[in-house]
């Protein structure tokens, strides 16, 4: 096997977040079948209460289609700033349990407490005291993972959802991954899942019996990722200090854009508010990417790489300009997107790794 030491891992998921922040904050809408984002004429769901779920309503459908699943649906304008701000009394919660947390959203994130602050040995009793605090102190429910690496801690806080928590030890873990269903898999999309179904390949007992040529060779290099973490082998640590790899802003409009005039006007509104993240960050950026939605929901987009960092919106919005009429529309537009990526970020990730070894 390999020689990494089992480190106890917890991975604490919240229950639809954004919808329950809402229902937190507003009793009339507990028990109901709510949606954040969106609306019954357009736009994008981002999260579902687990009444709207039992209709097929889920993050990423279109409005549209969420509302012809559940017409008894409300819909709830999202407020960042308030699920920021509930996030930032979770993440303290984790802090005091250990300094090894991994945050994945405002939602989400991995603790290391192999060795933690509370001196208790039980990453079990840990996980369910972090939940318990969560709720007394915050109000809203949390389900856990516990396992020795990532992979299996992330699965299994999603076994026993809404409001629960599963472990998953070591001596249990080939026999949890052998019967998992493929589909369950952490990195195992739709598109992958299919691909795997084709093969025969249904559950991790499958998976295990295909040797790393065969997974390589039809899955190009996350062949070896999936030959590994079926095998339970997973080492990535829990890293305090996440890069960041891009920075982005976008909007979706509430009437579709036939004019790259109009476009540039919300572009414009855009550029601003990626500036604004920018500079709260202290990043700058080498490549510029236009996100183009159109009306029939495809998707383009279009990148340029400068030679120097830019930050600035008039910068910005040169290169955007540039995109944007780089080719004519092939459709009216839903929703425009700008990112920065090649950030400066890159360069300090030598002194953050050095700063992991205390010698």
């Amino acid at each position: 096997m390999d020689s990494f030491p089992e480190r106890k891992i917890i991975h604490v998921d919240m229950d639809a977040f954004y919808a329950s922040v809402e229902q937190l904050d507003n009793p009339f809408l507990r028990g109901k079948p709510i949606a954040v984002g969106g609306s019954e004429n357009r736009g994008v769901v981002a999260a579902a209460s687990y009444e709207a779920r039992k209709f097929g309503v889920r993050s990423a459908i279109s409005g549209v289609m969420a509302k012809k699943n559940c017409p008894e649906l409300i819909f709830v304008t999202p407020r960042f700033d308030r699920y920021k701000e509930i996030s930032r009394k979770i993440h303290k919660i984790f802090y005091e349990y250990t300094d090894l947390v991994e945050p994945l959203s405002l939602d989400e994130a991995y603790l290391d407490v192999t060795t933690n602050k509370k001196g208790n040995p039980s990453a079990t009793l840990l996980a369910q005291e972090i939940r318990q605090r969560i709720f007394n102190e915050v109000g809203l429910t949390a389900s856990a993972g516990i396992s020795v690496n990532k992979f299996v801690a992330k699965i299994a806080s999603d076994y026993n959802k809404p409001n629960g928590q599963k472990t998953v030890n070591s001596n249990e873990m080939i026999a949890f991954l052998e019967e998992l269903a493929i589909r369950k898999f952490h990195g195992v999309g739709k598109v992958t899942t299919e691909k795997m179904y084709q093969l025969g390949i249904f559950t991790g007992v499958e998976l295990k019996s295909k040797s790393l040529e065969f997974l390589e060779r039809h899955f190009g290099k996350s062949g070896h990722f999936y030959y590994n973490v079926v095998r339970g082998i997973h080492n990535s640590e829990v890293k305090s200090n996440r890069i960041t790899k891009s920075v982005a802003a976008e909007h979706t409009f509430d009437v579709n854009l036939s004019s790259e005039i109009f476009m540039m006007e919300q572009l414009d509104h855009i550029a601003s508010t990626l500036e604004r993240r920018l500079k709260k960050q202290t990043i700058a950026g080498k490549t510029i990417t236009l996100k183009i939605k159109y009306s029939d929901f495809t998707q383009q987009t279009r990148s340029k790489t400068l030679p120097y960092f830019i930050s600035g919106k008039g910068l910005i919005l040169e290169v955007v300009k540039e995109l944007l009429y780089q080719e004519r529309m092939k459709n009216s537009v839903r929703l425009l997107g700008i990112s920065l990526s090649n950030l400066n970020t890159e360069e300090k990730k030598f002194v953050v790794v050095q700063l992991k070894f205390d010698f």
